[in-house]
């Protein structure tokens, strides 16, 4: 017998509150079952160490997120909003994140090996653009100093 997959079930959603932030838990339980976590909001927190490869984050909140050692493999980012979000050691090999937002972001020691970033927007740094298309071609890791911060 199939079993029908549940929606992602929202904190505070059986008192009647929807605030559109989901926990850790609940992210790790979707990650488990492969359930798109496109347009989730995951803004602020800490997934570091989690792997998100071949997953649907098109649109994804993930702005000031703890994304550190994270895998993206495969990942669609596309539109994901990953302002300020601490991607260090992240591999990002063959995501798309075209129309992305990265900036202010942590990107130092990234892998980004075949990925797409049409129309993304990039940090603040001296040569960012440049050592991206490097990473992309060579999946060396990303080395980005003086990134800009938004305080």
């Amino acid at each position: 017998m199939m079993r029908r997959r549940q929606p992602i079930q929202r904190p505070d959603e059986d008192e009647g509150e929807s605030t559109g932030a989901l926990t850790r838990k609940q992210i790790q339980d979707a990650i488990r079952r492969r359930e798109s976590l496109a347009d989730a909001d995951l803004r602020g927190l800490d997934l570091s160490g989690l792997n998100f490869d071949n997953m649907n984050l098109i649109r994804c909140k993930l702005a000031e997120a703890n994304l550190t050692g994270c895998s993206f493999r495969n990942a669609n980012l596309t539109a994901a909003s990953l302002w300020s979000a601490n991607l260090q050691d992240a591999a990002l090999d063959g995501a798309t994140l075209d129309d992305a937002d990265l900036d202010f972001a942590n990107l130092n020691g990234c892998t980004l090996k075949g990925a797409r970033l049409r129309k993304a927007v990039l940090p603040n740094a001296r040569n960012v653009h440049e050592d991206v298309q490097q990473a992309v071609r060579t999946g060396q890791r990303l080395r980005i100093a003086d990134v800009g911060s938004p305080n």
